[in-house]
């Protein structure tokens, strides 16, 4: 099997990662935070060791503003519903995933609005001037995402939280597809809500996910419970992260992400953008010799793409497409909407759909030329 589906989920896991997910399964798999007995410090030490890494690599300053979630659209979810209130307005850019979209549909509910502001393919100017134009006296959270799940655009979201800062505004970065891949530095760009799953680009498992921001005061709760402090009181502990990690956290997968930033941080992230872009623009440079092949992006560079390329073959539906390269050459792409009705709007392809290719650190050029070559023959 040929896997280029990394965007769902990075497969195969690294060794590291699966060895630390045995080994807290067999050694320390106890409640942590919930007793005082050795395992379940042991426990605790190992989530507070992931939490703590993971604010090294994304800078920043404070291990307690990184908030476990079980992926990156619980952690969407934490600040969207968390941070508005009736008569709220919001800017979201016309590549977002469903992962924002439908929670901002359901706060319709409670009158809050959004404008879609349109993001340029071929300039970051246009971009933010866009999401500017969007802006209303009422706008109180910008959203967008870093690098669309479909297209591999990355937007400039350091110029647009600048932007959005000098009106006050507070910018929601969804990192589903750049956390690992791009460099994201939180305290340096002031970055103030930065969501992101940690089964991607950090190569951690499944059910796993982040939210890190230094402004968790400003948000409210959506669920509440135990949380192994406090607990004389009925009230939710005010404090990062116990306020938003209710209930018994994901020991087992916390361990394996914490092994996947031991991996990412060991190759680094400009290293493995830059094999997956090369992997992608090679790609790109096959495909655009045939005529029956739809490019919708320009060429992937590192300056502009994320680990993403999506195309369709003409007169041919995308699933069709998909179902052939699985079954005759054993080749894992994902076709049709991509959960991102609205990212396809961009391009016209909201019918169709489009396949995506997404590799990842362990792809190989050769697999990209397989693919290549057996396009040829739809």
């Amino acid at each position: 099997m040929i896997y280029l589906d990394n965007a769902a989920t990075t497969f195969p896991k690294p060794a590291n990662v699966r060895r630390a997910m045995n080994n807290a399964a067999a050694n320390y798999s106890a409640n942590p935070g919930r007793g005082g007995h050795t395992l379940a410090i042991r426990a605790s030490e190992e989530i507070y060791k992931c939490r703590s890494k993971a604010a090294e690599f994304f800078g920043e300053d404070n291990p307690e503003n990184v908030i476990f979630t079980l992926n990156c659209t619980h952690a969407v979810n934490i600040v969207i519903k968390g941070l508005l209130k009736p008569g709220d307005h919001v800017v979201v850019s016309d590549l977002e995933h469903n992962a924002v979209m439908r929670p901002l549909f359901a706060m319709g509910k409670q009158n809050v609005t959004y404008t879609v502001a349109k993001v340029s393919n071929t300039s970051a100017d246009e971009t933010l001037n866009n999401f500017r134009e969007a802006l209303q006296s009422n706008t109180k959270l910008v959203i967008c995402t870093h690098v669309s799940n479909v297209w591999g655009i990355k937007l400039p979201i350091e110029r647009i939280t600048a932007m959005c800062h000098q009106y006050g505004i507070p910018v929601m970065i969804d990192a589903a597809q750049s956390a690992g891949i791009q460099k994201i530095n939180i305290r340096e760009n002031n970055f103030d809500f930065v969501c992101m799953p940690g089964h991607k680009g950090l190569y951690g498992p499944m059910g796993t996910g982040m939210l890190i921001t230094p402004h968790h005061n400003k948000l409210e709760t959506f669920m509440e419970g135990g949380t192994g402090s406090d607990s004389a009181h009925f009230e939710q502990p005010d404090t990062s992260p116990d306020k938003f990690e209710s209930g018994t956290p994901n020991l087992i997968g916390i361990a394996g992400l914490s092994a996947g930033i031991d991996f990412v941080k060991s190759i680094t992230t400009e290293k493995i953008l830059t094999h997956e872009v090369n992997l992608l623009a090679y790609l790109y440079d096959r495909l655009s010799t045939n005529r029956n092949i739809v490019l919708y992006t320009p060429r992937p560079t590192p300056q502009t793409s994320g680990g993403v390329l999506s195309f369709n073959v003409k007169d041919t539906d995308s699933e069709e497409v998909a179902s052939y390269l699985n079954k005759r050459g054993s080749i894992a792409v994902r076709a049709g909407l991509h959960c991102s009705p609205q990212a396809h709007r961009h391009f016209g392809t909201e019918e169709i759909g489009a396949v995506r290719i997404a590799p990842s650190y362990f792809t190989t050029m050769g697999e990209m030329n397989a693919l290549a070559q057996i396009l040829t023959k739809i």
